[in-house]
């Protein structure tokens, strides 16, 4: 694609604003004249090739296209006539440098916004640009426009006309009808017209559509009385503000190529996810907030960065209040759409506009994806990923998991609400579910490398955290084992109770014989394992099973505090009752004393506390330990009795999730 620009009129109107140069050379703002602007925006665009008619002055035009050093090829084509015709001769003489590409001609005195520009450059069919907003110029281009093409372009028109502007793209196929038309005219020494004389004679050939720009600007400057309204638009048009929003970790050419895009609207703001937003709508990010927000800071073209909280925009355009908000076109459907709802909504409130632009699909993008995956994945990132995740958002939440399909169910499981994302931050993998996903006891009967088997299972498909039901933790001896394994492993966490013997479920309390292993043996074991581990991250929680035994507040207390001070890095509370109020009682008595062990929930029995009431007594993770096992089995021995009772399956694909869904639920690698 070629630029063809007009610069060989006189610009007599412009009076002494002229006397020295030629009109594109007028300044329309500190940093820019009309054609420096119109070249940085064909550089902009990626147009390498300009024409330039010129007339007078045309040595001073010359030089001053060469010091602006830009990107452009240029060709110079004077019209020796300047004084005695008009464009349509300038473009006769250039005819030869304009027969092998499509075109984008423009006036030289035409100022336009770099919106309008890209929807020229994009345009798919040859369009002028029109306003059905702007009234009709008296002496100004009328576009004549009927079953949705332009049929005639002059001064005279103002029957079925919009207001136009010589702004055109034009196709190689219809400029050639034109440009032939054109050579017609002037050898038959019809000079003194302009181009469009011509096209209106072709225009059943030559097929231009028209670009209806409405209140955006697209002017020409004839007069210093133009000058002054077409800069005070420029001015309000470069005080525009844009905003963005980004959580990514590496920057890609398709990132590079939206901000770009979003720059040449305005002044650009960034928002960057700060990392608990990042963590609750994708995965913990490999790189915190800060390093994130300095690697788009150094961006070209973006003007600040700012902190977005949230998934929701709202704070932050409600602050901001930014003409644009730009997106790619991917959350039009799907888990954001109610995010894009709320911002249209806030744009509305004070007139700002969404603009989206096709989202990237390139494949390689989606390796690189992946490949941010499995790094996430590698033991020696996910093991320290709850202590984090825990230190940034004061509260985590697990789910269990005992199997390849339901780790992708607790990963990939989201939610969108108030503005907010929500999803588990960790798994669970619990000595009852994986007893009884196997079909046998909870009494320690399977033994630890199967249980390893089910860990790998999850982590070979999985990249969030994972949180162990290490039971008593067994003999000392063996514990240490099973804390290096565990580390080497990846996991995050391992949670030993206080008993000892065979291991009966807590939920039987003092139904069964269960007994409370001595502070001082357990303790031991718990700073055997920690003189074990070979890093900071891995941590050992210790379970209290003081109130399910019926052991009373202070003894609980008691083997809390000891257990922190033999190395413990969390406690966690236990209660079989559906009252919480012991459980608030330990947590207020424990922070009493110690304000930064993070405390270790699993509230099974006492169901109806919420998440942000456990936060706000002191709680630190809150862990659903069975709910996928307790609903799954009722759920397929109900499928199971309905094709019994039907003799057939059709009854039961209520029942059922597609396919298509579970195979979307498993990823590919």
């Amino acid at each position: 694609m070629k630029a063809l620009i007009l610069n060989s009129g006189l610009g007599h109107r412009m009076g002494v604003l002229t006397s020295e140069h030629p009109k594109c050379m007028t300044e329309i703002s500190h940093r820019n004249t009309i054609l420096s602007r119109q070249l940085r925006q064909i550089v902009e665009y990626g147009i390498e090739e300009v024409v330039m008619t010129t007339g007078y002055y045309d040595k001073i035009l010359m030089d001053y296209c060469e010091f602006l050093h830009l990107p452009l090829h240029f060709t110079f084509v004077n019209n020796p006539l300047y004084d005695k015709t008009n464009y349509i001769y300038s473009i006769y003489c250039a005819r030869e440098y304009l027969r092998d590409d499509d075109v984008v001609l423009m006036h030289g005195d035409l100022v336009f916004e770099n919106q309008v520009f890209e929807a020229v450059v994009e345009s798919r069919e040859s369009c002028m640009t029109v306003s059905s907003t702007l009234p009709l110029p008296d002496k100004d281009f009328k576009a004549v426009v009927k079953e949705e093409r332009i049929e005639k372009v002059g001064i005279e028109f103002f029957d079925d006309a919009m207001a136009a502007q010589p702004l055109y793209k034009i196709l190689k196929e219809d400029w050639l009808v034109w440009l032939e038309n054109i050579e017609r005219f002037c050898e038959s020494d019809n000079r003194k017209c302009y181009a469009e004389n011509a096209f209106n004679e072709v225009s059943d050939r030559c097929i231009i559509k028209p670009l209806d720009v409405k209140d955006m600007l697209c002017s020409e400057i004839d007069t210093p009385e133009d000058l002054v309204v077409v800069s005070a638009k420029l001015k309000d048009v470069n005080e525009r503000t844009v905003y963005m929003c980004f959580s990514t970790e590496y920057i890609h050419t398709g990132h590079i190529a939206i901000i770009k895009r979003a720059k040449r609207l305005g002044r650009l703001t960034i928002g960057v996810l700060s990392d608990e937003a990042v963590a609750s709508f994708r995965r913990f990010p490999l790189m915190p907030f800060e390093e994130r927000k300095a690697l788009v800071a150094n961006i070209a073209g973006v003007e600040r960065v700012v902190e977005q909280k949230t998934l929701s925009y709202a704070e932050n355009l409600r602050a901001l209040k930014p003409d644009y908000v730009v997106h790619g076109d991917d959350w039009v459907s799907g888990f954001q759409k109610p995010v894009r709802e709320e911002v249209l909504a806030i744009l509305s409130e004070y007139g700002g506009k969404l603009v989206e632009y096709p989202y990237s699909r390139d494949p390689k993008y989606k390796e690189l994806d992946k490949l941010h995956r499995a790094e996430l994945s590698m033991p020696d990132l996910r093991r320290g990923r709850l202590k984090k995740l825990i230190n940034m958002k004061g509260l985590v939440t697990a789910i269990e998991a005992h199997s390849g399909i339901t780790g992708l169910i607790a990963e990939k499981t989201t939610v969108l609400q108030d503005g907010k994302t929500y999803q588990f931050d960790a798994m669970w993998i619990s000595s009852l579910c994986d007893s009884t996903a196997k079909g046998k006891p909870d009494i320690e009967l399977v033994d630890m490398t199967s249980r390893f088997r089910t860990i790998d299972d999850i982590m070979e498909v999985t990249t969030k955290p994972i949180i162990f039901d290490g039971d008593t933790g067994g003999l000392t001896e063996h514990f240490i084992y099973t804390v290096r394994s565990l580390e080497r492993m990846g996991v995050s966490m391992v949670i030993i109770e206080d008993k000892t013997g065979l291991k009966r479920n807590s939920l039987f309390g003092t139904e069964v014989a269960q007994t409370q292993d001595s502070i001082e043996n357990f303790c031991a074991k718990i700073s055997a394992g920690k003189k074990a581990q070979k890093t900071h991250d891995f941590m050992i929680c210790a379970r209290i099973e003081s109130l399910i035994l019926e052991q009373g507040m202070e003894d609980a207390l008691s083997r809390a505090f000891a257990y922190v001070e033999a190395g413990a890095d969390a406690i966690m509370i236990h209660s079989r009752k559906k009252d919480p109020t012991e459980i608030f009682s330990f947590v207020s008595k424990f922070r009493e004393k110690d304000s930064v062990t993070p405390v270790v929930v699993v509230p099974t029995s006492f169901n109806s506390v919420t998440e942000e009431e456990f936060k706000k007594r002191g709680v630190n993770v809150v862990i659903y330990a069975n709910q996928l096992t307790r609903s799954g089995f009722p759920a397929m021995q109900k499928t199971a009795r309905t094709i019994l009772e039907n003799h057939r399956a059709k009854e039961a694909d209520d029942l059922c999730m597609s396919i298509k869904e579970i195979i979307n639920l498993i990823p590919e690698e």
